[in-house]
């Protein structure tokens, strides 16, 4: 199965200019973890998560109102192609320790696929709690 078959195509996107306050938004508004950060023209830049915003902007107390998600978002995020594997994209999940993976055809971010996604599918419900697994052990794993 591919990951197009999987993936949510009603992706919600921030711009890197918007503020983190739209992001919050937008996140709460959605029920959802993360945002692409798109450049104008379209192309992937990045990844806001709820997390980011915490720790990039509450936590160190700036005003979500007047910083830029650029500011606080993940950069160099991984990505997958409409046309992969489903189970490529769990080892990938895996093996990055994400839970989500903006998927991106000639630059352009087209849909998302989560962990969620794959476990819904029942056909990939084993791979997907395995990999939950393996992103779980290591973030409670003392370093």
């Amino acid at each position: 199965m591919q990951v197009r078959d999987l993936m949510n195509p009603g992706v919600v996107t921030v711009s890197v200019n918007d503020s983190t306050a739209l992001a919050a938004r937008l996140l709460s508004r959605h029920n959802i973890g993360s945002l692409p950060v798109c450049s104008p023209d379209g192309r992937l830049r990045g990844i806001v998560t709820d997390r980011d915003i915490v720790l990039r902007c509450i936590a160190v107390e700036d005003d979500p109102a007047q910083t830029p998600v650029r500011d606080v978002m993940t950069r160099g995020c991984f990505t997958v192609g409409p046309d992969e594997d489903c189970r490529e994209a769990t080892r990938l999940m895996a093996a990055r320790q994400v839970r989500r993976l903006p998927v991106v055809e000639q630059g352009q971010v087209v849909g998302i696929l989560s962990l969620g996604d794959l476990a819904r599918s029942h056909s990939y419900d084993t791979e997907a709690s395995m990999a939950l697994s393996e992103i779980s052990e290591n973030i409670l794993r003392p370093r």
